[in-house]
């Protein structure tokens, strides 16, 4: 995290946990939501529900594509089932599966894959999944969200959980700030609009959405009135919110734990070009793989960092 966030938002929390708040909390609410893993339950938190729900749980050993697939047959049978690995793996080896079983058919699986991007840190490259929301976002039907802090991820699980067809939901290993206001809202397809301007318009999902807040405010300090968009949902986008902040805005930037190729930023150029074509600046991973570090100084390394934000939103409009 760049420097000042903590001051701001000194309360901190991994997405990963609240989903496994989330899960206890349906599991209580909902006897047809299942819960499957991938031999890593401690990891993703869905060995919370576990231990409650024994008889709605099944662990599919290191076999993804068989989870995936038995995912599947629980949809056809009636069930919710939330299917959960490293999100490395949830989406590479068992994209097959994804899309000529669950996405096909149009099946209520929900995948909520865990430590995403280059938060997952000491891991290094082959476990930091900077592919995953371009492998999502190019099946057909597949709806792709990220939330940006733990509480956001809760109302997210919930949101989803009577969505039609399948969903992707990304999450992180590393805690992050909480920056939900109380009594927040999410809607899957709908942005959020977190901070107002008409200079240049930031769009962001996930961990960057709290950088981008951090480059909002060294703007502000140099008369430059940023709008700041959490989107959190990357499929379907909110393609009239997005077109009326470049429109109002006339420059974009982009922000996200990925690769700038296939993911948020890829997105929305498509969404504006076609309408309201303005200038865009993606910040994101360069397409280069990862490497082992702490997350904060992989970020720093990568360049997903406020300063990153601020420099890319200050030049659009400079150029303006």
């Amino acid at each position: 995290m760049s420097e000042g966030a903590e001051t701001k938002w000194p309360n901190r929390l991994a997405t990963r946990d609240a989903y496994g708040d989330a899960l206890l909390q349906l599991g209580a609410e909902r006897p047809d939501v299942v819960v499957l893993d991938a031999d890593l339950s401690g990891s993703t938190r869905t060995g919370r529900f576990a231990e409650k729900y024994p008889e709605r749980f099944f662990n599919a050993g290191i076999a993804e594509q068989n989870m995936i697939n038995m995912a599947a047959g629980l949809a056809v049978g009636g069930k919710i089932p939330f299917a959960s690995t490293f999100a490395i793996f949830a989406t590479g080896r068992a994209w097959e599966q994804i899309r000529n079983t669950v996405a096909s058919g149009r099946l209520p699986v929900r995948i909520v894959a865990s430590h995403a991007g280059l938060t997952v840190g000491a891991d290094g490259s082959s476990h930091q999944a900077l592919e995953d929301i371009a492998l999502m976002r190019v099946i057909a039907g597949m709806t792709v969200v990220v939330p940006k802090d733990a509480p956001e991820t809760e109302r997210v699980i919930r949101e989803v959980v009577d969505w039609p067809g399948p969903v992707y939901v990304r999450l992180g290993r590393a805690k992050v700030p909480v920056i939900s206001p109380k009594g927040a809202e999410f809607s899957v397809g709908k942005g959020e609009v977190l901070r107002d301007g008409d200079d240049v318009a930031i769009v962001a999902c996930g961990v960057m959405v709290a950088e981008s807040l951090l480059a909002a405010d060294r703007l502000a300090a140099e008369g430059i009135a940023a709008r700041v968009i959490n989107m959190a949902t990357v499929k379907p986008l909110d393609d009239d919110m997005l077109r009326q902040a470049a429109s109002e805005c006339g420059a974009v930037v982009t922000a996200e734990e990925h690769n700038v190729i296939g993911g948020l930023g890829s997105a929305v150029c498509e969404s504006i070009a076609e309408t309201q074509p303005v200038p865009v600046r993606r910040i994101g991973v360069d397409d280069v793989f990862g490497q082992s570090g702490d997350p904060a100084d992989l970020l720093h390394a990568y360049g997903l960092t406020a300063d990153a934000i601020f420099e890319a939103a200050r030049d659009l409009v400079k150029k303006g």
